[in-house]
């Protein structure tokens, strides 16, 4: 399988960006207190929608393909769709996916525009 086929998009959301944010702010603290003696490791996480068919390991060859970053840990889930109606009463289900959560290595950092 191509990595094309693995990863289908970056999902940004609000929950994802809040998460990148703390993450930031994190690092930033751990900068000011750096004379500390414990060290906070900050790594940068990318939420991604997979082919449902993909595994781990699938998903981290073609995020290290891509992107060029080495990957630290990988983390997926299915999601179920949800029933919706669009005007009508009888119910429709929007489809299932493969939800991503990629963990980069310290240092490492995908920047999307």
């Amino acid at each position: 399988m191509s990595p094309f086929d693995v990863i289908k998009t970056v999902r940004l959301t609000e929950k994802v960006m809040a998460v990148q944010e703390r993450c930031d702010e994190m690092a930033e603290l751990a900068a000011k207190n750096k004379e500390g003696g414990a060290k906070a490791v900050i790594r940068q996480q990318v939420h991604l929608v997979a082919n449902p068919v993909a595994d781990k390991n699938d998903i981290r060859r073609a995020v290290e393909i891509l992107f060029k970053v080495k990957v630290d840990r990988v983390n997926t889930m299915n999601v179920n769709g949800r029933l919706r109606r669009k005007r009508t009463r009888h119910e429709g289900r929007t489809p299932r996916w493969k939800k991503a959560i990629v963990t980069l290595k310290q240092g490492d950092q995908i920047t999307l525009t």
